[in-house]
């Protein structure tokens, strides 16, 4: 029986130093403004590829590279991209009106002003009144608002 000449040399533990700092890619937004800057970062920190966000979002490729690039995204598609950045991309008005709240409903659902009429059990055109400012809803209504948004 031959001896194994390496069979007591200790085995040398390895370690990997990790304090070096990542750098991010080129166009990393590390503070985003737009829709699309808060889009570019997550799908960077996801390792996702634009149509890897747009298969996501239901839209074509070239529609991520357009909001990525400053393009506004269409209202009916803010829902998916809320989903899919799991937080609002944009700042929660504080302390609004009516109008205000009427807007930010519609907006993070996606809605247009009939939609939204519709979901409300009113006329549109009353509606678009009350976005607009140009009439205060009555009290009835202005109730009624609240409670819906």
């Amino acid at each position: 029986m031959s001896v194994n000449p390496f069979y007591n040399i200790p085995i040398p533990k390895f370690s990997i130093d990790t304090s070096h700092s990542i750098i991010p890619p080129k166009g990393y937004p590390a503070n985003p403004v737009t829709v699309g800057e808060h889009i570019r970062k997550k799908r960077l920190d996801d390792n996702l590829i634009q149509s890897d966000i747009a298969e996501i979002v239901s839209v074509s490729e070239a529609t991520i590279w357009n909001w990525e690039h400053g393009t506004q995204p269409d209202v009916k598609h803010v829902p998916s991209i809320i989903r899919y950045l799991g937080y609002l991309p944009f700042d929660k008005p504080e302390n609004i009106g009516i109008s205000e709240k009427l807007r930010f409903y519609k907006l993070i659902n996606g809605l247009t002003i009939k939609q939204l009429a519709k979901e409300m059990g009113c006329n549109h055109e009353q509606l678009m009144d009350w976005m607009g400012g140009k009439i205060t809803p009555c009290k009835k209504n202005l109730g009624m608002i609240e409670e819906f948004v």
